[in-house]
């Protein structure tokens, strides 16, 4: 009699797209985790460079999905998700590189947190591990979302507590609750998508907790050109101003609309100072042209929200430095 192998407890997710040497280095830091039970699931965004197929090839335990055409960060993630055969799904870039007690630590704090069903982790430099990467994406209260601590000194010490959203580069989340959530909008394609997820969660009433034991270190946009490429300029500035039409409620919305396109049009000059203002000034022509399909999602994300204007901007950064500053926040649970 054959008995079939027990259902992993976490499916680790990898969506990668010409994503070069640090694919390997993720795939070793993961054959190095502590966790008991997981599986690994990379999906190939029809990279042509043949590194994702070798890496599966190598290693028999490794899911394949290999797919026809670059679905980007958003539908990728989803298609794995549909399939994905653990309750926990982990997100991680392939230029993440996770402690070997990253998921173990996970694991733990959802244990801990019974009524938590989404978490982020603590992300240092990988090319200065002394600096900070992210502590989970904060929300300035007038709709801009900023990476929390990225480019501080790691303090060593954090308390744990809830932050704003998950970065998508290294989080883990019920699987049941992200397919519920409809996973990542496939209109992102990139950029903010992990945000727009969390600003929905938010405001269905769901917490997202920060673990700061679970520690990986990232790169940053390597498949992407680096984080001041035309990609991600155009991109950025895009999805930025769709996740503010999109989520936020109407009372916020209306005090904060006026402020948003203020910095919208400050960041589009300071763009233009740094000679990357084609690419921006491209992005916020597509926001603009598909605002009615965001506004549209708009009405059915608004019709599902279970709190108040009030109890988001109590998990918003209300101050204007810290926002320059990139300051994390961190909130009890």
């Amino acid at each position: 009699m054959i008995t079939a192998a027990p259902a992993p407890i976490i499916s680790v997710v990898i969506v990668t797209y010409r994503s070069g040497a640090t694919l390997g280095r993720c795939l070793a830091a993961l054959r190095a985790q502590t966790a008991p039970s997981f599986e690994t699931l990379i999906l190939d965004n029809a990279s042509g460079d043949g590194l994702a197929a070798a890496a599966a090839a190598a290693d028999p335990a490794l899911r394949l999905m290999q797919m026809d055409a670059n679905l980007g960060f958003a539908a990728g993630n989803n298609r794995a998700a549909q399939v994905a055969g653990g309750r926990w799904l982990a997100l991680l870039n392939p230029d993440a590189y996770p402690e070997p007690d990253w998921l173990e630590r996970l694991l733990a704090a959802a244990e801990a947190y019974p009524q938590v069903r989404c978490f982020t982790s603590r992300q240092r430099m990988a090319a200065d591990p002394a600096r900070l990467d992210g502590l989970g994406d904060a929300m300035a209260l007038i709709g801009a979302p900023y990476r929390g601590g990225f480019g501080h000194r790691d303090p060593g010490v954090i308390d744990a507590g809830e932050v704003f959203s998950a970065c998508g580069a290294a989080m883990m989340i019920d699987r049941a609750l992200f397919l519920e959530m409809g996973g990542f909008d496939e209109d992102f394609f990139c950029y903010c998508e992990d945000v727009d997820l969390g600003y929905r969660l938010r405001l269905r009433g769901e917490a997202v907790r920060l673990v700061p034991d679970a520690v990986v270190r990232h790169e940053g946009s390597v498949s992407t050109g680096g984080r001041r490429s035309d990609f991600s300029m155009f991109h950025g500035a895009r999805n930025r101003l769709w996740t503010f039409a999109k989520n936020t409620p109407p009372v916020l919305l209306a005090l904060t609309l006026v402020p948003h396109m203020t910095l919208t049009l400050v960041l589009w000059l300071a763009a233009v100072v740094r000679g990357e203002g084609a690419a921006t000034t491209r992005g916020l022509a597509a926001a603009l042209e598909g605002l009615p399909r965001i506004l549209a999602k708009r009405r059915a994300v608004q019709a599902q929200r279970r709190v108040s204007s009030v109890q988001i901007a109590r998990v918003m950064s209300w101050s204007p430095m810290a926002m320059a500053r990139r300051r994390a926040r961190i909130t009890p649970p």
